[in-house]
């Protein structure tokens, strides 16, 4: 019996080409309509992401400041400063820490041959650049060999690399930083930035060489890698900065602290927020084809009045017959929605990708928009676009189902 009804809803939809190709092409222009907003809201995303990962992930930075409240005799106002002894008294107080390192920050004079200009130069651990997850385009980062002997050796960003050397080699030769000479043992591959320090013209030199070049008893920040819950990090890193500072711990002016994974989620918020708006958006537009795949079925129901009534009459069930016009909306919906994907699919490898990043600095294209359809888009559209298809099928086969034969089969 089944087979004989879905040979049937067959037959009608061939019987009326023309209508359910115009029935079926609405349902793809809203289902490739609902897939390519979710692509670009996953795209939009993932451009927002690239921006953050030259902080790493679960990273603490701390930067000294200046106290606002009251605590104990010292007065609000007084200048906060980070030392190299505080790295201590965070790695003793601090639970679930990793890895931490200091940085010690000026701008320098910095030459190669008849080039120079001022950039920023850092002296930092060797394991600074495992905690920032920073990736090597050439040679590598210092080590901590280097770093006990005051070893002379940087490894430097990707532009300032490309300004310097314009393409020649940079591993193994020598810069000068405000006059003194250091070996390059690694470049940076291009990042995108998302802060005021560029990093891609950026010098990391080895802490203990930084001393050349500054006093590094007072620090620029301390950054800190962990593991486990961020919050806890957080308020044990203000509770020993305050006991030792003399200032108030909720007094969060007197040092400022950047949690990483905080701002995280709250970017993956306001980008969950964006994706929801533009699916939302997609559904309204696949309700449109839906109205128009109701309407359709419905003008079927009364066309085949009489049809029905025959078919009761012979023993169909009210459920046959629901099945009959559900199956219908379902063929002409799985039609289009195939159609529609295939059709976005077109659309994502023609486009490519749309401008993000790169339209505020060079060789950031992995920070544009790029309208990859991955699973995750393509399940939430194809349930969607079965929550539609069912919606707008069953009215008109509930219509049909509820006909009484004898009134049916007098329809003219």
């Amino acid at each position: 019996m089944i087979r004989d009804l879905g040979r049937q809803a067959y037959g009608a939809l061939r019987f009326n080409k023309r209508r359910s190709v115009l029935t079926m092409l609405g349902m793809a222009w809203g289902i490739a309509t609902v897939v390519l907003l979710l692509a670009y809201g996953s795209g939009f995303e993932n451009g927002l992401m690239a921006a953050f990962r030259s902080f790493g992930t679960n990273l603490v930075f701390v930067f000294p400041g200046r106290t606002s409240l009251q605590a104990g005799g010292t007065k609000a106002g007084s200048e906060v400063k980070l030392t190299i002894n505080d790295l201590e008294y965070i790695r003793g107080e601090v639970p679930l820490l990793k890895r931490l390192s200091p940085e010690a920050f000026k701008q320098c004079a910095v030459a190669y041959g008849t080039r120079s200009s001022n950039y920023a130069v850092s002296g930092v651990y060797a394991i600074y650049p495992r905690m920032r997850r920073m990736e090597f385009a050439e040679g590598s980062a210092f080590s901590e060999a280097d770093d006990y002997t005051h070893t002379r050796v940087a490894f430097i960003g990707a532009d300032l690399k490309k300004k310097l050397f314009s393409g020649q080699n940079a591993i193994g030769e020598s810069i000068r930083v405000d006059g003194i000479s250091y070996q390059i043992v690694g470049v940076l591959k291009h990042v995108i930035n998302n802060s005021d320090d560029n990093l891609n013209e950026h010098v990391y030199v080895p802490y203990s060489a930084m001393n050349d070049l500054m006093n590094t008893y007072y620090l620029n920040s301390i950054v800190m890698e962990y593991e486990g819950d961020h919050m806890k990090v957080v308020e044990a890193i203000r509770n020993s900065m305050a006991f030792h500072h003399e200032f108030d711990p909720k007094d969060k002016r007197a040092v400022f602290v950047f949690d990483v994974f905080s701002d995280l989620a709250d970017l993956e918020v306001i980008t969950t927020g964006i994706k929801v708006l533009l699916g939302f958006i997609g559904l309204l537009t696949l309700g449109i084809g839906g109205v128009g795949l109701m309407n359709i079925m419905l003008v079927a129901v009364t066309q085949r009045t009489r049809e029905i009534g025959v078919e009761k009459a012979l023993g169909a069930r009210k459920w046959h017959i629901l099945f009959q016009f559900l199956a219908e909306a379902l063929v002409i919906t799985a039609l289009g929605g195939l159609l529609g994907v295939a059709f976005a699919y077109l659309v994502s490898w023609s486009v490519g990708s749309l401008t993000l990043w790169s339209a505020f600095e060079e060789n950031a294209s992995e920070g544009d928009i790029h309208l990859i359809i991955n699973s995750a888009t393509l399940i939430l559209s194809t349930a969607i676009l079965s929550l539609v298809g069912i919606v707008s099928g069953m009215l008109p086969a509930v219509k049909a189902a509820r006909l009484d034969p004898i009134e049916a089969l007098r329809y003219e």
